[in-house]
Parts: structure tokens; sequence; C-alpha cells
């Protein structure tokens, strides 16, 4: 996958406004930490922790599930397409159907179009990929919720926030793992690296994101569980002492 010069419709519309709708869910994820945790005694790692699982929730929600609707939803017949090269075909027997594609790829509207601009640098996305789909229906329907789970108690100052995201982390890393490692097995056939754009802003930047994120969530997390069982030791010193 080595880069080259960019592709001439690299900086159309249709990608400015997917960039910019990226933007406009961490607005929005920042906007509700500011309106429901007290700055004063919430830690800033809470608050970035808190930013990071709404972002997380909202790009769930509203961008992979309107990927998920236009796979179970979208279909137009193959024949549309021209020869097979121009369209991810459906796998044998997907949903019960033949001689149709589904996805974003059979869509229309900015959810389609968004999906588009990302699969020409991972085209399974164009359409149902049978791995990135089950792979899509636990992040939409199980993490989802868990980020928002999060959210909730990390708002509440519930020490169950720390098994949330660590659970919530480990679900993130393995899903990004499963994405990728199937590619890697034959040789990145649907992956594109072929200009700076598509390797290392939409292959490696949006997608380690949900690496070193949940690593850190990790981290955090399992810090506050172990200061947890420090001050349980110290208490049980103290109670043989006495």
């Amino acid at each position: 996958m080595a880069t080259s010069a960019l592709p001439p419709d690299l900086f159309d519309q249709t990608t400015i406004v997917s960039l910019l709708s990226t933007v406009a869910i961490l607005t929005v994820a920042v906007t509700l930490s500011r309106a429901v945790l007290d700055p004063a005694t919430t830690p800033g790692r809470l608050r970035f922790l808190f930013v990071w699982h709404a972002f997380d929730a909202l790009v769930h929600f509203c961008l992979e599930g309107g990927f998920l609707y236009h796979c179970f939803f979208s279909s137009v017949p193959n024949t549309n397409f021209g020869s097979k090269g121009e369209y991810y075909p459906d796998a044998e027997n997907y949903l019960g159907t033949s001689g149709v594609v589904h996805g974003v790829q059979a869509a229309e509207g900015a959810v389609a179009g968004l999906w588009m601009v990302y699969a020409r640098a991972d085209r399974r996305w164009a359409g149902a990929d049978l791995g990135v789909v089950s792979l899509e229906l636990l992040t939409v329907f199980v993490v989802g919720p868990l980020a928002v789970f999060a959210c909730y108690d990390i708002a509440k100052k519930s020490p169950r926030a720390n098994i949330v995201m660590i659970i919530l982390a480990t679900a993130e890393l393995y899903g990004g793992f499963m994405t990728f490692c199937p590619e890697w097995l034959v040789n990145n056939i649907n992956l594109d690296g072929s200009n700076f754009m598509y390797m290392w802003v939409y292959l490696v930047f949006f997608n380690m994101l949900w690496v070193f994120i949940p690593f850190y969530s990790i981290y955090v997390s399992s810090a506050d569980i172990f200061d947890a069982f420090k001050v349980r030791a110290a208490a049980l010193e103290v109670k043989k002492v006495e």
C-alpha cells in the first residue's frame, strides 16, 4: 500500500461534509460534558473519558447505525453496477437474496455518502461484508449502550464506571482486531493505502483512536480499582493493630 499522489476527488463536497460531521459529533459530546459534569469535582481524566464515551456512543448510533440500516434495507440489482469490480458483492444467500447487492453502495443520502467516502480506503464498507456487519451489530446494540452507561456512571460518580469502561474498552479492542485481521491474512485486498489521506487519515488515524483511547481507559480504570484495594488493605492493617 505505497502512497502516491492524491486523487482529484479527494476533497469533494461529500468528503468535506463527512469529515465535518465527525467534528459536529465531537462538539455535541464536549457540550454534553460541560452540561452534566461539575468541573470542580470531576478530574480531568474522567472529563476526557466522558467526552470519549459520549462521542463513541454517538458515532455508534448515528453513523454505524445508519451503516447497518443500509446493509439490511438498501439493495439494488447488481446489474445496475455493470462490471462486478464496480461494487462490493453480497455473500452467497445474504438475507436469503440473490442477484442484488446491499449496503451504502445501493443507497443515497448523507450517511450513505459518508460511508462511501470511507469505502474508498476500505471497500468492505461499501457493501454488506459479513464480518463487518456481524461486528457492527454488536457495536450498535451492545457497545453503544455500554458507552452511554459509562457516561451515566461517570456523571453520577459511581465506582461502577471503572468496570463498565474496562468491559467496553476490551470490546472495542477486540472489535478493531477482528475488523482488520481478516484483511491482514489476505494481504489487504480490500484496503487502499495508495495516498496519505486514505492510509494515514482514514485507515490509521480514525481506527487507532479506538485503540489508544481504550487502552488509556483501561489504565485509568485499573488504577482506580488498584487504589481501592490499597485503601482496603490499609484499613485491614489498622484493624489488626487495634
